[in-house]
C-alpha cells in the first residue's frame, strides 16, 4: 500500500525526508507538490545517473590531479574488454573481468567503501567462497601484524611475519596463475 501525503492526504508521498530536531527524530512522507511548497527539493531531480561518469571519474580524476604517468592498458583475455572501455560504459564483457582488472578495482572499491575486503557476514551457502577467500583475509591480516610489529620496533616477530606473508603471497600468485 503506497503511503499518502502527510500534509494534502490526497497523494501519494514521493519524498521522505528525516530531521533531527531538538535531539528528536523527525520524519516527514510528502508528495513532490506539499514537499516544493515547503521549499524541499531534491538537487539531483532531472539528473541521470550516468554509472560510467562516475566510475570513470574515480578511476581517472581530472587533469589537474592526474600527475602520474599512465598505467598500460588493462584487457580481459576472456572477452577482450579494456579497462577504459569499462569505465565508459560501466559494466563488465563477462565473469573473468574481475580477476583481469582485480589491481584497478581494489582502488575503486577503497575510494567508494574505504576498503577493497569486505568485513560483513557470508552466506552459509557461500562456504566454498569464504574458503577461497582465507588466503586473501590471511594476507591482510599478516600484513597488518607485520606493520604492528615494525611500529613496535619486534623487528624478530616482523622478520617471522614478513616470511609467512611472502609464502601466502607466493600461494595466491599461484592460484592466480592457474586460474588465467
Amino acid at each position: 500500500m503506497n503511503m499518502l501525503c502527510q500534509d494534502c492526504n490526497k497523494r501519494e508521498a514521493q519524498v521522505h525526508l528525516t530531521q533531527i530536531v531538538n535531539n528528536e527524530k523527525v520524519s516527514l512522507s510528502l508528495c513532490k507538490e506539499c514537499a516544493a511548497a515547503r521549499g524541499f527539493h531534491s538537487p539531483l531531480d532531472n539528473v541521470p545517473f550516468p554509472l560510467a561518469e562516475i566510475l570513470s571519474g574515480l578511476v581517472h580524476p581530472g587533469p589537474e590531479v592526474e600527475k602520474v604517468p599512465p598505467k598500460e592498458e588493462l584487457t580481459c583475455t576472456a572477452c577482450g574488454l579494456t579497462f577504459t572501455q569499462f569505465t565508459r560504459q560501466g559494466r563488465f564483457g563477462c565473469g573473468e573481468c574481475y580477476n583481469a582488472f582485480r589491481s584497478r578495482l581494489e582502488v575503486i572499491m577503497r575510494k567508494i567503501h574505504g576498503a577493497s575486503l569486505h568485513r560483513g557476514r557470508n552466506p552459509e551457502y557461500d562456504k566454498i567462497d569464504q574458503q577461497a577467500s582465507m588466503p586473501i583475509r590471511e594476507e591482510e591480516r599478516l600484513s597488518q601484524e607485520l606493520e604492528k610489529a615494525i611500529a613496535d620496533e619486534d623487528f624478530e616477530r616482523a622478520a617471522e611475519l614478513r616470511d609467512k606473508l611472502k609464502t601466502v603471497r607466493e600461494k595466491l600468485a599461484v592460484e592466480e596463475t592457474s586460474k588465467g
